[in-house]
């Protein structure tokens, strides 16, 4: 899809190093996800090859079998991923999200990665991206979903100025003061999509520590709070910060938008995203070979083969859509075209 070269921006297959890059593959949803996710990677960016699939292995954590179907297995293998399985030992079943994180440490140690969600659309070159890998940062598309403060309980500063103190991390530093004090957006925090870092040892070790630290001994501040599903995105920031990240490493506009394309569920993907998305969506899945593993998962068959995500683009203005994502959740609901 690139459609010219700007020489503004670091080549990751000239100028700097190739990272790897990680997601994860395992039963249900997310291997069909990886499988769309390496055409799109290996189909329109080329000179970053180094696809890792972390795959969970069975084991006590899990109440089934999470690895995936060897037709899964076999496709992402014909693509030229390298599958990479892993053993959980501190999430599992109880806390998927937390494979993000223990995959992590499977990976090539001392070797630049980006984590990237299964539910992800590469749309162009990622060498568009001009990645420092000593700065880490993550995905800013995202809402102020963690925490909700209480009526007479901290507020957002109270809350997250005791988990900066508790790992010993400075918090006025991480403030973005263009912000009111106690809106959202003045404290740092990202949505998970997407994140990276020069090694992914010291960023999973990290990650995994404060993970279960504050799992396990939150501070008083977070006694109302709920942590899951946002475990893995109240930990984020803080690890991001403790390394020297900050929310304005990259340019806007390229992850999360021209390069990347994290549509989260299918359906959302037709109502919202842009044409390109779609496009490289359909092209990706339209090879037989893929397309005769592809429809065995129900919700693929019938939004993207049988047409019912087209039928949801035309429900929507992209250029007047609802401010909040649940309002357009709602609709697609009513509609009878919400699938997962």
């Amino acid at each position: 899809m690139v459609t010219g070269e700007d020489p503004g921006l670091a080549d990751l297959s000239t100028d700097g190093p190739t990272p790897n890059i990680l997601i994860i593959g395992q039963s249900g949803r997310l291997q069909y996800e990886a499988l769309i996710f390496a055409a799109s990677l290996f189909g329109n960016s080329p000179s970053t090859p180094n696809l890792y699939v972390a795959e969970p292995q069975p084991g006590p954590l899990w109440d089934r079998d999470p690895s995936m179907a060897g037709t899964l297995r076999g496709a992402l293998s014909d693509l030229g991923a390298t599958l990479l399985p892993f053993q959980n030992e501190h999430f599992g079943e109880s806390y998927p999200q937390g494979n993000k994180v223990e995959a992590l440490l499977s990976l090539p140690k001392g070797e630049p990665f980006i984590f990237f969600d299964t539910d992800t659309l590469i749309l162009d070159d990622l060498a568009r991206v001009p990645f420092d890998f000593d700065v880490p940062s993550a995905s800013l598309r995202v809402e102020g979903t963690w925490p909700q403060p209480e009526l007479y309980g901290p507020g957002y500063t109270g809350i997250w100025k005791s988990l900066y103190d508790r790992f010993g991390l400075d918090f006025e530093s991480s403030l973005d003061l263009s912000q009111p004090d106690e809106y959202w957006r003045r404290y740092l925090y990202f949505n998970a999509g997407f994140f990276y870092y020069r090694c992914p040892h010291q960023f999973g070790r990290r990650m995994l520590d404060y993970m279960i630290a504050i799992r396990d001994d939150p501070p008083e501040e977070l006694v109302c709070q709920t942590m899951d599903p946002w475990l893995d995105q109240i930990a984020l920031p803080l690890v991001i910060h403790s390394f020297g990240g900050r929310r304005d490493a990259l340019p806007p506009g390229l992850l999360d938008g021209e390069v990347t394309c994290h549509y989260r569920v299918l359906p959302l993907l037709y109502a919202r995203e842009s044409d390109l998305a779609v496009e490289v969506l359909e092209a990706v899945t339209s090879p037989q070979y893929f397309k005769k593993v592809l429809k065995n998962y129900d919700p693929i068959k019938r939004i993207v083969y049988q047409g019912r995500g087209q039928k949801v683009r035309e429900m929507f203005d992209r250029d007047n859509l609802p401010r909040k994502e649940q309002a357009i959740r709602n609709r697609i609901k009513r509609e009878g075209f919400w699938m997962r």
